[in-house]
């Protein structure tokens, strides 16, 4: 027996899903990541991978837009950041470079969040919680993968893939993680509230 999925599926459904709709969510998508972006600063003893606001932005847009929208949303940010476009961290652009495994995380993460995120997910805390922290897991797992390789590092120790990207940045991304995780509950009850959703 299946499970039908609550409607809207995610937020952005509420607002509509012709495709001119669905250009500008994506083209918002990509736009609040790279403004996130620039949020951005690097710790005295990690030169790898700065501290940004991304996460945050990747992980809220890819639970508000659902699966399609919001992992076009992320291959457009890398796209256009990796042709020139200046809104990779600290206003960087260009293919490559040991922090872009993050930036192929955030699509994967975009698609996955969002595929759960149709199904109600973000509709609770606690849910979103565990889904917010899933996404989270995955673009450490492919951004570290990719940091590994391209500084040519081991897994574990001083300096190695979980020292530069991923130790330094657990306290931070949750407390992005939970931020996210609220927000999106929050603004179903007030859509509901204003009657724009059930």
């Amino acid at each position: 027996m299946a499970i039908a999925a609550p409607q809207p599926r995610v937020l952005a459904d509420v607002f509509g899903r012709s495709a001119v709709r669905n250009a500008v969510l994506v083209a918002g998508g990509a736009a609040f990541v790279g403004l996130s972006a620039q949020i951005a600063f690097y710790l005295p003893w990690n030169p790898a991978v700065p501290v940004t606001l991304q996460t945050f932005a990747v992980i809220l847009a890819a639970g508000a837009l659902g699966s399609l929208r919001g992992a076009a949303a992320m291959a457009l940010y890398a796209l256009l950041g990796s042709i020139g476009m200046p809104w990779f961290a600290q206003g960087e652009s260009g293919f490559g470079g040991p922090a872009f495994g993050y930036v192929i995380g955030f699509i994967v993460a975009a698609f996955i969040i969002g595929r759960i995120a149709e199904h109600g997910a973000t509709r609770s805390f606690l849910r979103s919680v565990g889904l917010m922290l899933l996404g989270s897991v995955i673009i450490y797992g492919i951004g570290a993968t990719w940091l590994k390789y391209d500084l040519g590092i081991p897994w574990f120790g001083a300096d190695s893939a979980w020292a530069y990207g991923v130790k330094d940045f657990i306290v931070g991304d949750a407390i992005k993680l939970l931020a996210a995780a609220g927000l999106l509950p929050l603004t179903w009850k007030a859509l509901k509230k204003a009657g724009l959703t059930n």
